[in-house]
């Protein structure tokens, strides 16, 4: 809710604009879970990361709900939070995986690869068409500015150019580590391993389809860390580039003050891990 929040390596800082304009930071320690030798585990890093990305997300939500709600001097519990998440979990299994196979199984196709294909475009069409539903929503929109800013300050970073407003407005409000990206290729994997699973009774797919999102998620992010390492690669950056495309509809550019916003929680998160850098070599 009008903010941005940037990960550190042992700190996440959550940047706000406040009602009246002003800027509210919240900077928060990461648990040794999210910091330790699992975080860093090939394969086990993908769920590490969703649990991660999962939790996070609602604790940053959940300040910056309660920073928008100052000045009418109410506040969102933590509660209401997380059933909202639950909900929406649930609503992601059915829409992008359970919606799918019904859709496809009503198709009597007999070839495990085919029906996999078929439920895959399914699915792909589904992501699509619920993205650019959410592009219609005018707070969404706002959302997706942000958006667009947090990838900006990062590629900016990343560049090494002065952590400046004007200088970050060159750069592209797309990422190769963007969780659209990864979200893409998400679907695309779970193609393959559904191909694999191949046809069963109808109870037991359903079933595969929940068992198997922390193992497609594991191989998602693997796939998403090998590209974002290797974006020279003509074959890698071909393998990207639908993910970057996808970005068009979650991302917008953002103006001068989301930007200010991105910009303060990239700076406050550098500047933690510089401090912890110079004490580690220190002692």
């Amino acid at each position: 809710v009008e903010g941005v929040m940037m990960r550190g390596q042992k700190t996440m800082v959550t940047a706000v604009r406040r009602p009246n304009g002003e800027l509210a930071i919240d900077t928060r320690s990461l648990s040794a879970i999210y910091t330790g030798w699992l975080r860093k585990t090939p394969l086990v890093r993908g769920v590490i990361v969703l649990i991660e990305s999962l939790v996070l997300g609602v604790k940053s939500l959940l300040y910056s709900a309660n920073v928008s709600l100052e000045e009418e001097e109410e506040e969102v519990s933590g509660g209401i939070v997380w059933l909202m998440m639950v909900v929406a979990l649930l609503l992601a299994v059915v829409l992008f995986f359970m919606a799918p196979l019904f859709l496809t199984k009503l198709l009597n196709i007999n070839s495990p690869l085919i029906f996999s294909l078929v439920d895959g475009v399914f699915r792909m069409v589904i992501f699509i068409a619920y993205l650019k539903v959410m592009t219609l929503i005018p707070d969404i929109k706002r959302v997706f500015s942000y958006h667009g800013a947090e990838h900006m300050a990062v590629n900016a970073y990343e560049a090494d150019v002065p952590l400046e407003v004007e200088a970050m407005k060159k750069y592209s409000t797309a990422h190769v580590r963007c969780g659209t990206s990864f979200l893409f290729v998400v679907l695309i994997i779970a193609v393959v391993v559904f191909a694999l699973i191949g046809l069963h009774s109808l109870w037991l797919m359903v079933l595969s389809r929940i068992v198997l999102i922390p193992v497609i998620a594991a191989l998602g992010y693997e796939v998403t860390h090998f590209g974002a390492n290797h974006t020279k690669n003509v074959l890698v950056r071909a393998v990207l580039a639908p993910g970057l495309w996808l970005q068009a509809l979650t991302t917008r550019e953002p103006d001068d003050s989301q930007l200010e916003v991105a910009l303060s929680a990239l700076k406050k998160v550098v500047e933690i891990d510089q401090l912890e850098e110079a004490a580690q070599v220190s002692s």
